[in-house]
């Protein structure tokens, strides 16, 4: 990694007190000794916080269980990812050798959780309010453009919601099919509807996610046929 990290401060909007904090927050634990997994669990608690009020001023018509689906979106490490790929972390991550060679400093994990402990090095050096006003400028646009909740909703619950609000019986899954080695198998599954003939397929890299798609699938038959 670069030494100056001037150009990422400017990026973040703050300049660090104490330098050190901001490269410990870049250094992956594949580096050995110290490393950025306690200051990304400190940013983990002060993003969940932050995000939850801004949610709760933004949204006051929403209950608790849509707020929660509203962080889960903006929180998760795919959003944070390309947080950090818009502030271009990888060119600053320190990383081991064997990260190196695999690319590490594109994969989504290693990026999120270098948001996460940036904010946290971030109160250390300038207390909860630059912590704040950090995740504010990094959350700006998505706060001011905030999906709408029944999208956030997994397929499975809304396919759940679309059969109970007709009255009709919840569905059934079917795992039709394993394939592949233990370490990459590949599950496909059926959703089933008592008195239907036709059923949702869906295929995945874990069982959880092919119900998903299979409950997305029945979905899109059930609304294609009403």
């Amino acid at each position: 990694m670069s030494p100056d990290t001037d150009k990422l401060q400017e990026r973040l909007g703050y300049r660090f007190q104490q330098p050190e904090l901001l490269q410990a927050a870049l250094t992956h634990r594949s580096m050995g000794g110290a490393n950025n997994e306690r200051l990304e669990f400190l940013g983990d608690g002060l993003l969940n916080f932050v995000i939850a009020e801004a949610l709760f001023r933004l949204r006051p018509r929403c209950n608790e269980g849509e707020l929660s689906r509203l962080r889960a979106n903006l929180v998760n490490r795919g959003s944070l990812a390309l947080i950090s790929r818009d502030l271009g972390l990888g060119e600053w991550m320190r990383l081991g050798g064997g990260e190196l060679k695999s690319g590490g400093h594109r994969r989504e994990s290693i990026l999120a959780d270098a948001v996460e402990a940036i904010v946290g090095a971030v109160y250390l050096d300038g207390g909860f309010e630059a912590a704040v006003a950090l995740l504010h400028r990094l959350y700006a646009a998505r706060l001011a453009d905030l999906p709408d909740v029944e999208s956030l909703k997994d397929p499975k619950t809304r396919l759940q919601e679309y059969l109970q609000a007709g009255g009709k019986p919840l569905p059934e899954y079917e795992l039709l099919q394993i394939t592949g080695k233990a370490h990459e198998q590949s599950f496909r599954v059926a959703c089933r509807l008592q008195g239907h003939d036709f059923y949702g397929e869906g295929r995945s890299g874990s069982r959880r996610k092919a119900e998903q798609a299979a409950a997305e699938h029945m979905l899109q038959l059930l609304k294609g046929k009403s």
